[in-house]
């Protein structure tokens, strides 16, 4: 299973909520109606929510990018299904959604990617936050200090930071987390070409769901206060905070044929 990551500014005049509307009710069954097509295995909106946390989460780092408007993320089953955006009626389809995209997406600063994903603390592939769920996802899309090379900061992450975070995930009371690294693929370039995209891609992104009233009150908590100091302790050995951009979302599910 290769994913592919797009996180999503508006485009300039448009605000959070004209944006995510637009996405969920027009480009969202756009893509659901092309997903044959495009061989698309899952497809899912994280829409960014306005909410203090997300202040609170970067204030604890020091300071970090803003957040995102939202975040696309698709499935495939292999990297072999891209074969699928070669023929005449993936190119078609795959242009059909570029010019849709042009008219909600700031695309020049919406960066995309392609990840693999490593479940660290993961009870059910079920877990959705959606809109209606005491749900969020957290997202946290990471870029590697200056000093160090992507691979020794996915390894770092991987060997590292995941059993640290596994092993504090009660204090957090995490309901889910996933590992997300970034791999390079040749269709990435296909996409960010004729997106006119500038942002590089993140050394990945990371993502957790919680029960929204655990993360209002986790101040109170002492463990979760210890676990909160232990993982941003870690977290500051393979991440550059200022580069890198954290928040919370609900998820509207599009597509999921597993």
């Amino acid at each position: 299973m290769i994913r592919l990551e797009f996180a999503l500014r508006r485009k300039p005049g448009m605000s959070r909520a004209e944006f995510q509307e637009y996405w969920r009710e027009r480009h969202g069954p756009l893509v659901a109606r092309h997903s044959t097509t495009l061989a698309i295995h899952r497809y899912i909106q994280l829409h960014t929510l306005d909410d203090p946390i997300n202040d609170a989460l970067a204030e604890a780092r020091g300071g970090m990018e803003p957040e995102y408007d939202g975040v696309a993320e698709l499935w495939w089953t292999s990297p072999d299904a891209f074969a699928a955006f070669s023929s005449e009626a993936g190119q078609a389809a795959a242009m059909e959604l570029l010019e849709d995209e042009q008219q909600f997406i700031d695309l020049p600063n919406s960066p995309l990617w392609f990840a693999y994903e490593y479940p660290q603390v993961n009870p059910t592939e079920y877990m959705v936050a959606t809109a209606h769920s005491p749900l969020v996802k957290l997202f946290f899309c990471l870029r590697q200090p200056s000093t160090q090379s992507l691979d020794e900061a996915q390894l770092y992450w991987r060997t590292n930071h995941g059993p640290l975070i596994r092993s504090v995930s009660t204090g957090f009371r995490m309901q889910r987390y996933l590992q997300v690294h970034y791999c390079e693929h040749a269709l990435e370039a296909d996409l960010t070409g004729p997106r006119g995209t500038r942002v590089a891609p993140y050394a990945g992104h990371a993502e957790a769901w919680f029960n929204r009233a655990d993360l209002m009150t986790m101040a109170n908590v002492p463990e979760a206060t210890r676990a909160m100091e232990l993982a941003i302790e870690d977290e500051a050995k393979f991440i550059d905070f200022q580069r890198s951009a954290m928040w919370i979302g609900k998820e509207h599910v599009f597509i999921d044929r597993r």
